[in-house]
């Protein structure tokens, strides 16, 4: 009896065996076939690719080649071949990685991003193209995706850290561009110690575990500020230096002006023009000229360097400027579009020297209507440069005394009259521009910028935020002044002429709602019977804030409800600004769509007719994409500095606004100097505290204690990692 069942089992178990590994065989066929869904292939061809040598193993492959195709999971392309079976739910999209490795695919047909389990990435890095498949899913279930392959790589140059072993050479790169590390393949020619940064180059990924790579540079040690500044560059794929030809190139421009080239431009070297700029700026690309006329009137010249005469389409300048497409603002440095020799010499509109320029000419009278208009190229001579600073203290003293504690050469100086009464009466026109934005329902909010004091080893030594003047408020006046109209002049000449503009929609209407619910708490509310109403609104609510308990989290909320600026061809319109129209055109040194609105304008000046809209639409995408970069970049350098500055202050005590409420904790930021870090739930006093999405906060489950995003609190500082560019502070309770 006992020989009957045993036998029975091993007889079960076998066959049991034999269905398992069947059902295996089939599964890496379909996983091989919709690895190449295009391609076919032999049961020959198979069996290779899945390391199948024996006979009875080649024989399994058959029969089950033929079942699958029997089944119509498969198709037999001709007699002996088979390929994957055309799916109507494969589709292309882009893998994103979060900062624990967690993948998703990006796909416009999906409203929610879909998820990719961690072993079905095929050999994809986090931003790369990939073709996808998309599971059957039942009830509200979210989608999950499997790459079946990489289309186009994103970049093939990452940063991580080298670890040596056994001699062996990985480099660990973050996992928010990979889980898995890079594999050496040769030992480089530079001398590299475990632990090093390094940027290396993605050689091929063969049917390996890891993919195959080779060390370019050695960054250095990580937590180094130099170190970490080319990581973040390297991490977005920003470029943080220019080849040798691309130097040579723009090291071969003639820097001095052609007679003929003078001939064919207005010259305004003979009208009064200065700069006013950052104390630390190199690259001046703005200037104002300034003319008195009767009757109230005066003449202001908004001129811009004129980098499209320099840099022309089809040369390396140009491609060059094209793939950065904008500079590239770090806490120590400055990575530019052009080479210096452009940026900071030729194009400069430096002091008494003569300079080609674009302009846009107004006359004005007193409240900034426009009598009279025109554009152009232009050569200045700017008479003076000034900081921003000097010119604040010109505005608010109403004199042109300079101490020399605020002067740039460290003297104190009396500027001449003529600078005066131009700062004083292009100022108060300012104001009448600017009252006249905010009447048409451009939204207005307070520019903060975190700036460093950095010693000589470029570690901080203090960290403060600036706020604009009536100085940086009279400068942006004039450059929307001009953006506007020079788009105005060509699109309302033709609404379907080719032309670069910066749009702006309007917010997003589920985030009013959410921001209507939460400020209803605290005795606000907006009315968004329509997008004038919204705006104006909005701009009474931050008025109606200022100075309160709540600002903190009603401005937090409002920055959010809003939409990002981008570069298109299809104009709709600029709602932050409430302007109709509206272009970059100011700032062609550090941003390539001014470039291009140059050459357009220029074009349509010429009496050209309009060029095909395909290429700029795909230029000006490429050049919002950078812009998110650049300012990805810009932030992670902030953040660094600002943990560098902390990690010289754990166990200090700060005060705080919680600014940001997630699952995981409470985000705070630091009064004076905006660094920011997290409370953990369980390093909350007290009580077990829970998350309320609804209304950003954590609640204490038996005290009903809340903390709530904008509530001012005290923290102490309790790690800080530079590298991670993260703090961790214990709440300490609501500060009084």
């Amino acid at each position: 009896m006992d020989k009957c069942l045993s036998g029975y089992r091993n007889s079960t178990f076998a066959d049991m065996g034999k269905k398992k590994k069947t059902l295996s065989v089939q599964k890496n066929i379909l996983n091989l076939l919709d690895q190449y869904p295009t391609q076919t292939f032999t049961y020959k061809q198979i069996a290779a690719r899945l390391g199948v040598t024996d006979p009875s193993g080649r024989n399994h492959i058959i029969k089950s080649l033929k079942k699958l195709a029997d089944q119509k999971l498969i198709e037999q392309h001709s007699r002996g071949s088979y390929k994957a079976k055309s799916r109507k739910n494969h589709y292309e999209g882009i893998l994103d990685l979060s900062a624990k490795g967690v993948g998703y695919v990006i796909c416009d047909d999906f409203e929610e991003d879909l998820i990719v389990a961690s072993n079905q990435f095929h050999k994809a890095f986090s931003g790369d193209t990939v073709r996808f498949y998309v599971y059957p899913t039942r009830g509200k279930k979210r989608k999950e995706a499997k790459i079946l392959e990489v289309i186009s790589r994103k970049r093939t140059q990452f940063v991580g850290t080298l670890q040596k072993k056994n001699g062996t050479l990985f480099v660990r790169v973050s996992p928010k561009i990979s889980t898995v590390d890079f594999y050496i393949e040769a030992e480089p020619k530079m001398k590299t110690e475990d632990g090093d940064r390094v940027l290396v180059s993605f050689t091929s990924w063969k049917d390996t575990k890891s993919p195959q790579a080779k060390i370019e540079e050695v960054l250095g040690a990580p937590g180094e500020a130099d170190t970490e500044m080319h990581t973040i560059l390297a991490e977005y794929g920003l470029p943080y230096k220019f080849d040798n030809h691309i130097e040579a190139e723009a090291n071969q421009i003639n820097i001095h002006l052609d007679e003929k080239e003078i001939s064919r431009r207005m010259d305004y070297r003979d009208v009064f023009t200065f700069t006013i700029d950052p104390t630390d700026a190199k690259d001046f690309d703005d200037a104002l000229s300034f003319v008195p006329l009767e009757e109230g009137l005066f003449e202001v010249g908004i001129h811009i360097a004129d980098v499209s005469h320099y840099v022309k389409p089809g040369t390396l300048l140009d491609d060059e400027a094209y793939q950065r497409a904008t500079s590239v603002y770090l806490v120590d440095r400055v990575v530019p579009m052009l080479p210096e020799q452009l940026s900071n010499n030729v194009c400069s509109l430096r002091p008494n020297e003569e300079k080609f320029t674009f302009s846009a000419i107004f006359i004005l009278d007193a409240f900034g209507n426009i009598r009279e208009q025109k554009f152009g190229r232009t050569v200045i001579k700017s008479n003076y440069r000034f900081a921003y600073h000097e010119a604040q203290h010109i505005i608010e003293t109403q004199q042109g005394v300079i101490p020399a504690h605020i002067s740039l050469t460290n003297e104190s100086y009396t500027a001449d009259i003529t600078v005066v009464d131009a700062i004083l009466q292009l100022d108060k026109t300012a104001k009448k521009l600017r009252q006249k934005r905010m009447h048409r329902g451009a939204i207005s909010f307070d520019k903060e910028e975190v700036k460093f004091n950095l010693d000589e080893k470029q570690q901080p030594t203090k960290v403060f935020v600036n706020t604009s003047k009536d100085a940086n408020k009279l400068i942006e006046e004039y450059m929307l002044l001009a953006n506007k109209k020079v788009s105005e002049f060509i699109a309302k000449q033709d609404a379907n002429k080719t032309f670069v503009f910066r749009v702006h929609d309007e917010p997003d209407e589920e985030k009013l709602d959410q921001l209507n619910r939460v400020i209803g708490s605290f005795g606000y509310s907006l009315n968004l019977a329509s997008p004038e109403t919204t705006a104006h609104s909005i701009n009474k609510l931050l008025k109606d804030i200022r100075n309160k308990r709540e600002q903190n989290l009603i401005d937090t909320l409002t920055i959010r409800s809003m939409s990002k600026a981008t570069y298109t061809t299809q104009n709709i319109g600029h709602y932050g600004l409430a302007f109709d129209y509206y272009t970059h055109f100011t700032s062609p040194i550090r941003r390539y769509p001014d470039v291009v609105a140059h050459r357009l304008l220029q074009h349509y000046l010429d009496g050209n007719k309009p060029p095909k809209q395909e290429v700029y639409e795909a230029t000006m995408k490429h050049c919002s994409a950078m812009e998110v970069l650049a300012t990805k970049a810009e932030r992670d350098s902030i953040k660094f500095m600002q943990v560098k500055f902390m990690e010289q202050r754990i166990g200090e005590k700060f005060t705080g606004v919680i600014s940001g409420v997630v699952e995981r904790g409470l985000y705070v930021e630091v009064d004076g100097n905006k660094c920011e870090g997290m409370v953990r739930p369980q390093d909350i006093p007290e009580d077990y505290f829970i998350y309320d999405e609804m209304n950003y906060a954590f609640v204490g489950e038996k005290t009903k204690k809340k903390y709530q995003l904008g509530d001012r609190v005290l923290v102490l500082v309790e790690s800080a990692d530079p590298i991670k560019r993260h703090l961790d502070f214990l709440l300490i309770g609501l500060a009084e």
